[in-house]
């Protein structure tokens, strides 16, 4: 009996024990029957007058963004970044003037060609994309875990893509289809031959390097401009899965990398990365024997210097990972006083690209949402769209423009860009001179380890090897050979050519 009141008390103080809300409609109110629709009699058909139900479905037919085209599978995290150096004299943005500044931060790491319910295990380049949230509003650094990438102009990128993505007729990824796309563009040497050594699989996210890829332009107070390419470099050391290692992997998690990320933070193992800059004066830009403005080319740390100015630590999971990683808009061009873009091609491009794809993806507000809001508040009259929310905060609400002689929003002087002298320069539509596609690929493999390189040509082999045309294979192996002549010849024998076709690929 005493069971039975004890049971009765309990029931009847559940909503007490466990907290009591009335359920609403996205407007607000009270909701009366969450389980039943409303239908004419008890088995008639269901009236489109019950609100509830087709706000409830409509709801649920858009949870559902478009995908990302590119890094559509993605982890996220929050924590903050410590500067260690005053770098004032190279740049006016906030967070790199003092010593022992904190700036709070967000993290997003994908894969960059695979859809959202991708392995984790896939050989990839892995995005590495960081959001300052700085008191002049907010900075992205959008990058790679490689220094590099395959192209150099925009121009190319949706061919690129199409490319690596599967077949139009087939649905399914082809070697076939991408090594006849760059087969066709040499200066995707060095990238390729990054990507097919074990960095193509990193362990976890946690456990690889990240690259601006671009150079930036940092201007300090004096308007003085100097170029910048940022490394973030890993406490937890770089560590990748071979092939083996990463089918087992596939075969037991192949979100690990995701569930990796998170436990470490929620067992309080903050992952931690320190920040690197390179750095070069206008006047040098032009003193070595690649173009620094070049995504396919790396700035090498023996003839332009590394400098630590800071560490990141990520201490925070997501509460809601739509809400908070997947509305997450990142872009190059989301700039504050003191960093301004580069002339790279590539970088001109994304400028567009990424704010576009984020108003297709989120809406043209989506800076409004709550995980791409700046700390500083924003003060400008773009307005309406859809979500709009920052339209009502002005004095005057009828003052929507500028200039006004009434009220208007001030502009400060101060916050001018840089200028940038030309002389006698034409408007053009050409390739660079100073390609050198394969000087760096070369340097690159002649410093693997014999293991790294048995793995590169393995990893090669593997997806080469499938090509159906033997001219597209000839085509990349010449590249290679151009790159190290053992590193052709290696992957010639691996594909069955034999010495009578080694001359041939250095042509």
């Amino acid at each position: 009996m005493k069971k039975i009141v004890l049971i009765a008390i309990v029931i009847g103080m559940w909503p007490t024990l466990y907290g009591q809300q009335i359920m609403t409609t996205n407007g607000g109110a009270p909701i009366g029957d969450n389980q039943n629709s409303k239908t004419v009699g008890e088995y008639g058909p269901v009236l489109l007058e019950d609100i509830h139900l087709i706000e409830k479905l409509a709801a649920f037919d858009r949870e559902r963004i478009p995908e990302r085209v590119v890094h559509a599978r993605g982890a996220g995290a929050f924590g903050y970044f410590e500067s260690t150096k005053d770098m004032s004299s190279y740049t006016k943005a906030v967070l790199f003037n003092g010593n022992n500044k904190r700036t709070d931060l967000a993290v997003r790491f994908s894969t960059v060609i695979h859809g959202k319910g991708s392995p984790e295990t896939a050989r990839d380049p892995r995005g590495f994309a960081v959001k300052f949230y700085t008191q002049q509003g907010n900075y992205d650094i959008v990058g790679n875990n490689l220094p590099i990438f395959f192209i150099r102009d925009a121009i190319k990128f949706p061919d690129m893509v199409h490319s690596l993505k599967p077949s139009p007729v087939t649905n399914k990824q082809d070697p076939n289809r991408f090594f006849d796309f760059f087969s066709n563009v040499p200066e995707a040497t060095h990238m390729i031959t990054r990507l097919y050594t074990d960095l193509g699989i990193p362990k976890g996210y946690q456990y690889m390097n990240g690259s601006s890829v671009h150079g930036f332009k940092w201007v300090n107070e004096n308007g003085e401009v100097t170029y910048v390419k940022y490394s973030w470099i890993s406490k937890q050391g770089e560590h990748n899965l071979d092939l083996e290692q990463a089918a087992k992997q596939q075969s037991m998690d192949w979100q690990h990398a995701t569930v990796s990320l998170r436990m470490d933070i929620d067992n309080k193992n903050y992952p931690q990365w320190d920040l690197y800059v390179q750095l070069i004066k206008p006047k040098d830009i032009d003193s070595f024997d690649f173009w620094p403005l070049d995504a396919t080319k790396d700035w090498p740390a023996d003839k332009i210097e590394k400098i630590k100015i800071g560490t990141m630590t990520l201490n925070k999971n997501p509460v809601n990972y739509f809400q908070e990683v997947e509305s997450i808009a990142m872009s190059p061009g989301n700039l504050i006083p003191g960093i301004e873009p580069s002339e790279d091609k590539l970088l001109q491009g994304r400028l567009f690209s990424y704010f576009d794809t984020q108003r297709h993806r989120l809406g043209a507000n989506n800076q409004q949402i709550k995980v791409n809001q700046p700390k500083k508040e924003v003060v400008n009259y773009n307005s309406d769209s859809y979500s709009s929310a920052s339209n009502s905060k002005f004095p005057n609400a009828d003052i929507n423009y500028q200039p006004s002689t009434k009220v208007a929003l001030k502009e400060n002087s101060s916050y001018k860009l840089s200028e940038t002298k030309l002389n006698n320069i034409k408007i053009t539509q050409k390739k660079i001179s100073k390609t050198n596609d394969f000087a760096q690929p070369g340097s690159f493999y002649r410093s693997l380890s014999e293991k790294d390189k048995t793995n590169l040509i393995r990893n090669l082999k593997g997806d080469l090897g499938q090509v159906k045309d033997i001219h597209i294979q000839k085509k990349m192996i010449a590249y290679f050979y151009r790159s190290d002549r053992g590193f052709g010849m290696r992957i010639a024998k691996a594909l069955g050519f034999s010495q009578k076709d080694f001359m041939q690929f250095g042509k």
